[in-house]
């Protein structure tokens, strides 16, 4: 008689992490859009050359991420929070299908959570930037910028990567990717919005309730980061990705696959 295969354990913690994650990612980053271009707030006075305050947003917006990377939270779930970064991870070898499934669940919940809290907070003034939504610029062909959020995403997981394979590097991964986002968002604003993450994009569009060319949000980062999965292959054979986490402390459980560095492993 054949046995039945175990069942996979469901790592709720993790799961939870991502959403707390992605909802102070999502609310920090979009207040600092509101602040920042909000009408009736002062900054264009303040800051009159919008370049600058795409540079100011950018530095916000992906300094929280990686904030969260190296709390608690973020030393445990990994601090993905980005469906685009689990997606590369899983296709890298690192993650099990039931726990890609989990994370993107609560990186979905976490940034409709994060975009209410921003409606609840800013309003109006939350309003007049439509809640922070990523929308094509104008007078860029949407094949352009979709192109513009593959490459960029692409650039990201590839960062992200090429660290992360690095004993010597991996432990300053979220300075990497601070530095590397808010570059991406000064200069891909004004094309994209610059998700690099469907989750990114769904919570604003869900409260705005505006669905116009959303789908690319959805489709151009994740290619872009199973793009990353494939280049990395061909470029560095020969390393290892080491760890599924941004930050990784060796005593704290990881509930990841193939992890090349010492971590308390959990049982499945």
């Amino acid at each position: 008689m054949a046995q039945a295969k175990p069942q996979r354990k469901l790592n709720w913690k993790e799961y939870a992490c991502e959403m707390a994650g992605c909802a102070f990612n999502i609310f920090i980053g979009l207040s600092a859009v509101v602040f920042d271009f909000g009408h009736g707030l002062g900054m264009e006075h303040w800051i009159p050359d919008a370049s600058a305050r795409f540079l100011l947003t950018g530095l916000i917006y992906s300094g929280s991420g990686s904030l969260f990377a190296v709390s608690p939270l973020g030393k445990l779930s990994g601090a993905h929070i980005n469906p685009s970064v689990s997606l590369a991870f899983w296709a890298r070898g690192k993650m099990h299908l039931h726990d890609l499934a989990g994370y993107i669940a609560g990186q979905i919940l976490g940034s409709v959570l994060g975009a209410v809290l921003l409606v609840m907070v800013w309003g109006h003034y939350a309003a007049s930037v439509n809640y922070g939504m990523t929308l094509p610029g104008a007078g860029y062909p949407l094949w352009f910028v979709f192109a513009a959020e593959l490459i960029m995403t692409l650039g990201l997981v590839f960062a992200i990567f090429a660290f992360v394979s690095s004993r010597r590097l991996m432990r300053w991964t979220p300075l990497m990717t601070w530095l590397v986002v808010a570059g991406m968002v000064w200069l891909g604003a004004p094309i994209s919005g610059t998700s690099l993450n469907p989750a990114r994009s769904f919570g604003p569009a869900l409260v705005r309730w505006f669905w116009q060319s959303q789908w690319l949000y959805w489709i151009a980062p994740p290619l872009g980061g199973l793009l990353a999965v494939g280049l990395f292959r061909l470029a560095a054979a020969e390393r290892k990705v080491l760890t599924a986490k941004l930050f990784h402390v060796a005593d704290y459980p990881c509930i990841f696959k193939n992890v090349h560095v010492p971590h308390l492993a959990l049982r499945r």
